[in-house]
């Protein structure tokens, strides 16, 4: 009989702070695998931090995390087998040196087991993927915003050669439509899902945008000052009474969330 999956992400009263600042509180929260969650709030709330805590980039002052079943105690750089987390930042971050090939492809290229046609071969199949087959000779300036995300998109999918084939990674989305167009935002949020499957992993979004949330998650869950306030399905996110929702959905001043904090 096969073994459940294990969790990919398992916050246990997990907090967070900075000197004197608490900046997450008690944190529980569950990601299975497969799953698209969309983290949501007011600026400040600590939505990002959160990224910065899966993506190993800062460690918890208190409680646990648990990412596919592994208990994270080290920065990502101190961990000699880091599990398989990819963030996919605001600002795409592409080097304007370098061609797209050698974007996508940089950590094969650094990593040097396979030859250069094998990566072209990889980078090849994952800029087709995101609607950008036959972009590999471009330089980073020669493309629109929209083109450049969906580069980062790309180098987000390439098969790292030094892990096992049966990697399912934990893609992560921070606000990956900002300052885009309604067309462009569009085209993201459908590679967030298309990405999030043929990476064959669970991804998790944080964005301000509503179509972003709806269009990219399954389920939703609202950060204020630092606590869960809210968590469900994206139709119940679209249509509930909740007062924390409907304030963050509709944009209102009136609410438990308070303008001075938003």
């Amino acid at each position: 009989m096969t073994e459940p999956c294990p969790p990919v992400v398992e916050m246990r009263d997990l907090s967070l702070r900075r000197g004197d600042r608490l900046i997450l509180d008690g944190l529980d929260l569950t990601l299975m695998p497969g799953e698209r969650l969309a983290i949501v709030g007011p600026s400040g709330a600590g939505k990002t931090s959160i990224l910065r805590m899966l993506a190993g980039l800062e460690l918890a002052s208190a409680g646990e995390l648990w990412l596919f079943g592994r208990h994270q105690r080290y920065l990502r750089l101190d961990q000699r087998d880091p599990p398989d987390v990819r963030l996919v930042s605001q600002n795409p971050a592409l080097l304007g040196s370098l061609t797209v090939l050698e974007n996508v492809g940089f950590l094969l290229f650094r990593d040097g087991r396979l030859s250069e046609g094998e990566i072209r071969e990889r980078v090849a199949r994952c800029l087709a993927a995101v609607g950008l087959g036959g972009y590999e000779d471009r330089m980073p300036g020669e493309l629109s915003g929209g083109q450049q995300k969906r580069v980062s998109f790309a180098r987000a999918l390439v098969d790292d050669p030094g892990r096992d084939g049966a990697s399912r990674p934990l893609l992560l989305f921070d606000e990956p439509t900002a300052g885009l167009d309604p067309v462009a935002s569009t085209r993201i949020e459908d590679l967030i899902v298309t990405t999030t499957r043929v990476a064959g992993g669970c991804s998790v979004v944080v964005s301000h945008v509503i179509s972003t949330i709806e269009r990219a998650a399954e389920r939703v869950v609202l950060l204020y000052q630092g606590r869960l306030r809210w968590q469900g399905s994206v139709e119940a996110f679209r249509s509930g009474d909740d007062p924390f929702v409907v304030q963050f959905r509709t944009g209102s001043l009136s609410g438990p969330m308070q303008p001075t904090e938003l």
